[in-house]
């Protein structure tokens, strides 16, 4: 019996807030507990959410803040001339002075390639480490000052020691150094490489020097890497080596870091005055950072993306529970409730009571969950960049405390006044009186199809909620089944469809089977070959170039028109004459086009003929996803998923092509060459196939005096780096539905549990009429199975529509072919959410059997 608020003077009951207060005061120390509980479970509930959505933010802004962090360059390019004597070939401060004038430039600074080389034993040098690691030295600061390595153990080089160096982990493992270890470096001048026994003792370094290896770093662009990125890997030497390097003219190319003053819309006006400054014959070769920055994001995207749906879930799991537990609360004072009304307490008066208390509670939860969510915040970001993220520790993502208190408090304590209002004793028996007559068709023809009277009556309580004091929210509980298994649903077909564009590389650009690649031209053997072999169902020559298109740079595989093996296509057609174009997605994108519209390609100025490609204008006809390949990957941007274009060979003057070729005029093939084999091909014959084709180019170059040093290599499936960073996140989408499927057996069985509380009066009644404690136990398991049985009906068609739907819209923002799959497991989720539901309605069926009649009926 609850404590009557005092009335004032002339008998009147006092105001409603005087009376809130007071019952406050009054019933603190019995629902203190209650209160509490509520606090801490929106704090939990509410703080896991906000966490994960401000982990998904962090995840995926994490690189551009990594980025920023480095110093970084806004274009950079690489200049090799064509002949050994050009100067584009050693480092130029001319050049280098020139570029820093161009209008929209705003800093120069530059590496060179170095022939440093780690000495074995007996003082010669370590041939078999050149093809995999690149010796450069930074001339004037680039990457110690711009694109600033990232030390991830050990320690940065200092700029000022010629005596120490660092590498990456990978440069490490392959040259078999650890860091701290002193290692005999050579450096050699370009002509002692043409010596008589070069590679032994006999012809000795240059300079030679003890050098220590400091530390293992990361270079902005090797934080997520295509496979045709990942080797060679870089060895990097400090400005003061690099000086003296540079005076003995042992130095070949340069790479040059260039800050411009609007960033990336400076890009094309940049690179079209540079090949102005490039003496005749020289090529420059591009890779914009911007490109590789929305690369990095989009392979960092899965993750965020699982935070968030990961937090928008927990954020509605916690207004659900929180608002059901206000409702218990509420429902628990009911009696108190009908007291004061009895006492001549207002409608007003009554709605307000207990209301400061759940809203106390409201908002000492929402500041619990606020700090949950801050402590949380160091175990963000997830995914490739946290290695090298530069402020791991405590973060206060204000967007999302602001908004998460604003809507826990501002949602709870509407939440809060709603209930009160219509928990008012006047409005409940109201409502009671418009329901008591209603009644479910679907129990009526449960009774009527004969079954025992336990699954009737299961299925009343899962489906009508009952009058007053015994009503239970039926809707709520049978929409939150539905919603939780639709969600569990929706996250199972998008990782399937995440899992089949990771093991179907067509979807992804790569459409063929295996790639050969040459620095040069692959052979006419190797093609004679390909033609001739029954298990090559067909190939594509293919010249790699880097053209501007619009004023942008971009990469480029020029091929026959029709060809038979090309990249996969996302909307329109291929080409089929000169004067088309497909663009990749992203480039597409970038350069603002719809198929249909035209863009102007060009390579080089006239000046630099027959390197020159002159202005054509192509109609753009299909946009596609690009495979990650390219011969001069390791110098500009190469094609990946979403990047780059393909044109037709024929607007390539005969000239260009002979002028990148080889000395010999009979070899002027291409580049690259995709190959498709036919179907039912085993992978093993297929490689063996391919290894006999390379043998007979290798052997056709080693007898050809003018191709020395020329190889044709076969490439396996290259991963671009989304696909990379996509296989090592790839439990993530069944984790993600585990925890959905956990919360939701949870929200069950405490749906479950609150029902058989509610409707004890019903239990101890049918327990009277003879029930026994088996049927009243299997009275709960028919309610639950109703429930979960509707979700399943409800739930699994639209998960699969919703999981589809989501996919698609990922796969066409990655650039990639919209593939989605429905996995098998969606078949068992009906059935497994059956069984869960029976599994957890084992304590309510318990406590349901053991209902004691004779006390329920007395407290009624």
């Amino acid at each position: 019996m609850t404590e009557a608020a005092p009335r004032s003077s002339d008998g009147v009951m006092p105001r409603s807030a005087s009376v809130a207060r007071y019952r406050f005061r009054a019933t603190f120390g019995r629902r203190r507990g209650g209160y509490l509980a509520l606090a801490l479970l929106i704090g939990l509930t509410g703080g896991i959410a906000m966490a994960s959505i401000g982990a998904a933010r962090r995840t995926q802004s994490s690189f551009p803040a990594f980025l920023a962090s480095t110093n970084p360059t806004d274009l950079t390019l690489s200049t090799y001339g064509v002949g050994p004597a050009s100067p584009a070939n050693t480092y130029s401060p001319e050049l280098t002075n020139e570029i820093a004038r161009l209008p929209g430039v705003r800093r120069v600074e530059s590496w060179v390639g170095v022939f440093g080389i780690p000495l074995g034993p007996d003082g010669a040098p370590r041939l078999d480490t050149v093809a995999h690691v690149n010796a450069v030295g930074s001339a004037d600061g680039l990457y110690f000052n711009e694109d600033r390595a990232t030390a991830v153990k050990g320690r940065m080089a200092r700029p000022d020691r010629a005596d120490e160096f660092v590498t990456t982990a990978i440069g490490a493992r392959l040259l078999g150094l650890h860091v701290g270890q002193v290692v005999p470096m050579g450096f050699y001048g370009l002509a002692q490489a043409g010596m008589p026994g070069f590679g032994t003792a006999a012809v000795p370094p240059q300079i030679r020097m003890n050098m220590k290896l400091t530390g293992l770093v990361v270079f902005s662009n090797e934080v997520v890497e295509d496979d045709a990125d990942r080797l060679p890997t870089n060895i990097l030497f400090t400005p003061a080596l690099t000086r003296p390097l540079l005076a003995s003219g042992s130095t070949q190319g340069t790479w040059y870091g260039l800050q411009l003053v609007h960033g990336v819309r400076d890009v094309p006006r940049v690179q079209q005055a540079i090949p102005g400054l490039l003496s005749p014959g020289a090529a420059g070769f591009y890779r914009v950072t911007s490109l590789g920055e929305a690369k990095v994001e989009r392979a960092v995207k899965p993750e965020a993306i699982a935070l968030s749906v990961f937090g928008a879930i927990a954020a509605l799991a916690a207004l659900l529970i929180a608002v059901q537990a206000i409702a218990r609360q509420r429902r628990d004072g009911d009696e108190d409730l009908q007291v004061l009304r009895a006492l001549g307490a207002s409608p007003a008066t009554t709605a307000v009571d207990g209301l400061i208390g759940v809203l106390g509670a409201v908002v000492l939860g929402s500041v619990i969950a606020a700090a949950v969510a801050v402590a949380l915040s160091p175990l963000s970001p997830l995914g490739p960049v946290r290695p090298v993220y530069p402020s791991s520790g405590i973060a206060f993502d204000w967007t999302v405390i602001g908004v998460g208190l604003l809507v826990l408090i501002g949602g709870l304590g509407a939440a809060a006044a709603v209930l009160a209002y219509r928990g008012a004793p006047l409005r409940v028996a109201r409502r009671a009186s418009e329901v008591q007559s209603r009644s479910s068709g679907a129990v009526r023809a449960a009774a009527s199809a004969g079954l025992p009277a336990p699954a009737v009556v299961g299925v009343r309580f899962a489906l009508e909620r009952g009058r007053s004091r015994t009503a239970v929210p039926v809707r709520s509980a049978l929409s939150g089944a539905v919603l939780a298994v639709l969600l569990v649903v929706a996250t199972l077909t998008f990782g399937s469809s995440l899992r089949t564009l990771v093991s179907r590389p067509s979807l992804y650009g790569w459409n063929w089977n295996y790639a050969l690649t040459t620095i040069n031209d692959v052979p006419p053997q190797a093609l004679t070959l390909l033609s001739h072999d029954p298990r090559v169902a067909a190939w594509t020559g293919v010249q790699d170039i880097d053209a501007q298109i619009d004023g942008h740079s971009v990469p480029v595989l020029a091929t026959d028109s029709r060809a038979e093996v090309v990249p996969p296509l996302l909307s329109g057609h291929a080409v089929d004459n000169k004067n088309e174009i497909v663009l990749g997605a992203a480039t597409l994108a970038q350069l603002r086009k719809h198929i249909g519209d035209t863009v102007v390609s060009s390579y080089g100025s006239p000046k630099d003929a027959p390197l020159y490609i002159p202005p054509t204008r192509l109609t753009i006809v299909g946009a596609a996803t690009m495979p990650a390949v390219g011969g001069s990957s390791t110098l500009a941007d190469h094609t990946s998923m979403g990047t780059g274009a393909v044109v037709s060979i024929d607007i390539v003057p005969p000239a260009f092509l002979q002028a990148t070729a080889n000395a010999d005029p009979t070899l002027n093939g291409p580049s690259l060459v995709f190959v498709r084999l036919r179907a039912g091909t085993s992978a093993r014959a297929g490689r063996a196939d391919m290894q006999r084709v390379v043998d007979a180019a290798n052997k056709a170059f080693a007898t050809d005096p003018e191709a020395v040093g020329d190889t044709v290599a076969v490439l396996p499936v290259q991963h671009p780096a989304e696909i990379v960073n996509y296989r090592s996140t790839g439990a993530t989408p069944l984790v993600l539905a585990s925890g959905l499927a956990g919360a939701a057996v949870i929200a069950l069985g405490l749906t479950l549990t609150a029902s058989v509380r509610r409707r004890r009066r019903d239990l101890a009644l049918l327990k009277t009429l003879g029930f026994t404690r088996r049927q009243l136990a299997a009275t709960v398991a028919w309610q639950s199975t109703v429930v979960a049985l509707l979700g399943m009906v409800l739930g699994v068609p639209a998960g699969i529509a919703a999981g589809r739907w989501l996919w698609i819209l990922f796969a066409r923002e990655i650039y990639a072919v919209p593939r989605p799959t429905v996995p098998l497991s969606v078949v068992l989720a009906g059935p497994a959410a059956i069984v869960l539901a029976n599994v957890v309605a084992a304590i309510p069926e318990r406590v349901a059997a053991r209902t004691p009649a004779a006390l329920a009926l007395r407290l009624e």
